[in-house]
């Protein structure tokens, strides 16, 4: 059973984009032959939690250098940009299918209240950034106990 996604346009697009440069390359034309191809965005896995009191943030960003990427904290926004670059040679190779994404990349979260950006810690790994910060007393999560009534029973009877 899949999970409910929410359409993005965008991700159709880009889908279509694919599907018709495969077609392409299939009967031997060149995508230049439709003029200059514009860069495709993509959007990197990401996700966040808590994990022994601190907030982290874990970023898919596979054969990126940690150079081309850019962290900013406005507000209680986290962005996390860059790009990844397409290497060019010049012998133009004959694919066969091709899924790797070049361009740009942006990702942004919001933190949680207390996250302060001079706390976050960045690291590089594998081709995951990470960013953890300590989580406030105040932002951890709290266990509330839920009271469950039985239901009420008509103490006048009818008679």
């Amino acid at each position: 059973m899949g999970f409910l996604e929410k359409w993005r346009p965008s991700k159709e697009l880009d889908r279509f984009r694919s599907e018709f440069d495969d077609l392409l390359e299939r009967f031997g034309l060149d995508r230049d032959w439709f003029g200059p191809r514009e860069p495709v965005s993509t959007r990197p896995a990401i996700e966040s939690c808590v994990e022994n009191g601190k907030f982290v943030v874990r970023t898919d960003l596979p054969g990126i250098d940690p150079k081309d990427i850019e962290i900013k904290v406005v507000g209680d926004v986290l962005t996390v940009k860059g790009s990844r670059e397409e290497k060019q040679e010049t012998k133009k190779a004959d694919f066969f299918r091709r899924e790797l994404r070049y361009g740009s990349f942006e990702r942004a979260i919001s933190l949680p209240a207390g996250i302060k950006a001079d706390d976050l810690k960045a690291t590089y790994r594998d081709g995951v950034l990470e960013l953890t910060a300590p989580m406030p007393q105040e932002a951890a999560p709290k266990e509330v106990k839920i009271q469950v009534e039985g239901p009420k029973e008509n103490s006048q009877k009818k008679a």
